[in-house]
């Protein structure tokens, strides 16, 4: 959420960052209602003010015996209460309308973004690790899980329904492996590992930014609660309506869940295998950062989210996303994508963000600031995908795999897989 008062007093800059996004937000009806809602204010306080005058005026007229005056002045302060109630009733109604426009407006760009519509529009910067050059037809993993007994789609859409996947045998152990060895790894790199539910209430979703706007991504469930779509929505509500001690900053936070998406704009899009499905693993980073430290530790998060990759062996690259492709609550945004020989190319595997404030405005977390800045402020929130599991798992099993139809695993997961060395 964005301040109502900066939005206000910085119209055009919000304007045109609302363009470079190509959000069709309605600024202009924004303002609008915020001009009515303040001159409705004005009235009611001037309307109270009378009222508080008045009634310490009939009050001295009883005293001195003038009670027809002080009837008559009853008259009018009835009249003013008239008033008061009804320019109360009309600013609840624009406070509403106005509450569900700010929860609906995206955050603003940082000044580093680059501009563009979409996805071509974002801008690579750097890469690491080389692509295997196979010396025979690699197959894609789609095809090399289910030979190999480790990947079953057939059962997932038993099970549930499509876009739903069954992990067996050494496909198991592999996921469970990856999960154990990242969430391992960010431990020993300083995060605070946290273990939360897998379901969420409205007022958490909202937080994050989820609701209202994203509900048709959501699995809904009994009882008011949603499956989540991502561990960010739970470490970052840890500290819903707190405020934190500045000398705690940075808090970096890490966890392990499922999570559940409709994919409900995603039609078509990467349907097949297990780069698109329902439910998939992931180990999610958070951190509460101080607005001065926040996009340095944006950049240490993607370090922390690399060096996975890195010690798994897998070729990758990093690019910064434009602002027409960015996500809703994000000021910035670095994706980082693993080859996938399957796809002949690079595949998100890691979305790293800076959210500034705008979560933490939502979800009411503050810190208590240094004396130069006064009082308490709204932390910087920033989550990353520490990593994906599922897209980790399958661009091993397609980079890793052997001739003869076997898949070498990691040394760095051999330790959690019992010392095995290979998938046959």
């Amino acid at each position: 959420m964005l301040d109502a008062r900066f939005v206000r007093q910085n119209a055009e800059l919000v304007r045109q960052a609302l363009q470079d996004r190509g959000s069709d937000w309605n600024l202009d009806g924004y303002l609008e209602l915020d001009t009515t809602r303040r001159e409705l204010l004005a009235e009611l306080e001037a309307a109270q003010a009378r009222r508080n005058t008045d009634s310490k005026a009939i009050g001295a007229l009883m005293k001195e015996g003038r009670r027809e005056e002080a009837e008559t002045l009853k008259a009018e302060v009835h009249s003013v209460n008239e008033v008061i109630a009804r320019t109360e009733g009309s600013l609840a109604e624009i406070d509403g309308v106005v509450q569900e426009m700010m929860l609906t407006i995206p955050n603003l760009p940082d000044a580093s973004v680059p501009v563009g519509a979409n996805e071509q529009d974002n801008v690579e910067v750097r890469r690491w690790g080389t692509p295997p050059d196979f010396d025979f037809e690699p197959k894609a993993h789609w095809d090399l899980g289910p030979g190999l007994g480790i990947v079953d789609f057939e059962r997932g859409v038993k099970l549930a329904k499509s876009r739903f996947v069954v992990l067996g045998r050494d496909g198991a152990r592999l996921n469970r492996a990856l999960i154990n060895f990242m969430l391992d790894t960010h431990g020993g790199r300083g995060y605070t590992e946290w273990s939360v539910p897998a379901m969420a209430n409205t007022e958490t979703l909202t937080g994050t930014g989820n609701l209202p706007k994203f509900e048709d991504d959501l699995f809904a469930a009994a009882d008011g609660l949603y499956l989540i779509p991502t561990a960010e929505v739970q470490l970052t509500n840890l500290h819903r309506a707190e405020v934190l001690d500045a000398s705690d900053l940075p808090l970096d936070y890490t966890a392990y869940t499922p999570c559940f998406r409709e994919e409900a704009g995603a039609a078509g899009r990467d349907t097949r295998g297990m780069i698109r499905v329902h439910q998939f693993d992931k180990v999610e980073l958070v951190k509460f950062a101080a607005p001065e430290n926040s996009f340095d530790e944006l950049e240490k998060m993607v370090a922390d989210a690399e060096n996975i990759l890195q010690q798994l062996g897998l070729a990758y690259r990093v690019i910064t996303l434009c602002t027409g492709d960015m996500g809703f609550a994000a000021a910035k945004t670095y994706d980082i994508e693993v080859w996938l020989p399957s796809y002949a190319g690079y595949k998100e595997i890691s979305s790293c963000s800076n959210c500034t404030d705008f979560q933490a405005r939502r979800a009411a977390i503050k810190y208590r600031s240094p004396k130069e800045f006064g009082g308490s402020r709204f932390v910087h929130t920033l989550n990353g995908s520490g990593l994906a599991v599922g897209r980790t798992l399958v661009a091993i099993m397609e980079n890793y795999q052997q001739a003869d139809g076997t898949v070498v695993v990691p040394e760095v997961l051999r330790p959690y897989m019992g010392g095995q060395e290979a998938i046959q």
